[in-house]
């Protein structure tokens, strides 16, 4: 995922903005954001409060969109302290920050996941191209030179070697940082994978190709082949079992946890995990972060506490319990950068545009 990094310094300190903003008295943390970084928070916060004895953060999944939403409101009590997100900040919500007086925050990045497509273990098996799972989801494709209603039915339509049976995939709502970065990273590379926008490459400059991209390539298909299943990424897990013709998206995390009744799919004939994750052998894979409002630290009873242990060796180390849960653990000399900006506060961000 191209990103641009944008430093920052917060325009007032913490004690200033404390002073213009209601005090802040809660004793548990709050945190929003990805479903897919949910079931990390949870088991950092089950560590930090059997470590601390404090009381268990309040933590909810509303996924990366709805979290930042929440999350850039503004400073004080009844906003959260932290957002998880399965993508880096976009420039319109660093925006939203600003307005709303939230401009001290600090990035974290915790690792690495793949985009898993599963499904049953009592289903078929898979192997698609990044055109292929396009081509199956998309609204519109190219037939004939121009763009179409989707007229794809069955996998075989596609390509006579997929099976033959219709298409139904599960997978996020627009608000989930996990669609995002599947149609960045699947539905926008497979797209470009095609004779039609290859040609238009040629014809267009770098900028209205991209913007073409974005407007044609990003749109899911609403024929009831794809299914918006929500921000609970085990209800796509529950779906799965009772239809074993149907396929699931979400984070590696859920794959992994659930192997004894899911088996992935194929993407280019290489499957995700820890290893091809890391090695960036599989294609469809992203960044995985949460962001600190920075204010909150030093009067939110254990914030930095729960923000340490979260970027501990102990937690998000490769032989850290994270990974244990299909976290890919960033390499040595990245995560140290990561600690010391997560532990000291550093006021940076990134933002996509």
């Amino acid at each position: 995922m191209k990103t641009k990094i944008v430093a920052f310094t917060a325009a007032a300190t913490v004690v200033g903005v404390l002073a213009s903003t209601p005090a802040l008295a809660r004793d548990q943390i709050m945190i929003v954001g990805s479903s897919t970084v949910y079931p990390y928070a949870q088991a950092v916060s089950e560590e930090f409060t059997k470590k601390s004895g404090n009381k268990a953060p309040v933590l909810e999944s509303t996924g990366t969109g709805g979290g930042m939403k929440i999350f850039c409101k503004g400073i004080g009590e009844g906003h959260p302290d932290i957002t998880n997100a399965s993508r880096a900040m976009k420039k319109g919500e660093w925006k939203l920050c600003l307005e709303n007086g939230v401009k001290d925050v600090t990035e974290v990045q915790i690792g690495s996941d793949g985009l898993s497509i599963a499904l049953s273990r009592n289903g078929g098996d898979f192997d698609l191209t990044t055109e292929q799972i396009y081509q199956a989801l998309a609204k519109q494709v190219p037939v004939g030179g121009k763009l179409v209603a989707n007229p794809n039915k069955k996998w075989s339509d596609i390509d006579k070697s997929l099976p033959d049976q219709a298409i139904i995939v599960y997978g996020p709502p627009p608000t989930s940082g996990t669609r995002d970065a599947f149609v960045e990273l699947a539905m926008h590379e497979g797209c470009k994978g095609l004779d039609y926008y290859k040609a238009k490459k040629t014809e267009l400059d770098k900028k209205a190709f991209k913007s073409l991209i974005k407007n044609e390539c990003s749109p899911m298909r609403q024929d009831g082949a794809f299914i918006e299943a929500g921000e609970n990424d085990n209800l796509i897990v529950q779906r799965l079992e009772s239809d074993p013709k149907a396929l699931g998206i979400f984070g590696y995390s859920f794959l992994f946890e659930n192997q004894d009744k899911l088996k992935p799919v194929k993407v280019k004939g290489v499957e995700p995990s820890p290893e091809t994750i890391a090695d960036g052998s599989y294609g469809i894979s992203r960044p995985l972060f949460f962001y600190i409002k920075n204010p909150h630290r030093r009067v939110i009873k254990g914030l930095d506490e729960y923000i340490a242990e979260f970027v501990s060796e102990n937690s998000f180390g490769p032989d850290g319990y994270l990974s244990e849960r299909g976290l890919v653990s960033l390499p040595q000399d990245q995560r140290k950068k990561v600690q010391d900006a997560a532990l000291n506060g550093t006021g940076q961000t990134r933002h996509t545009n």
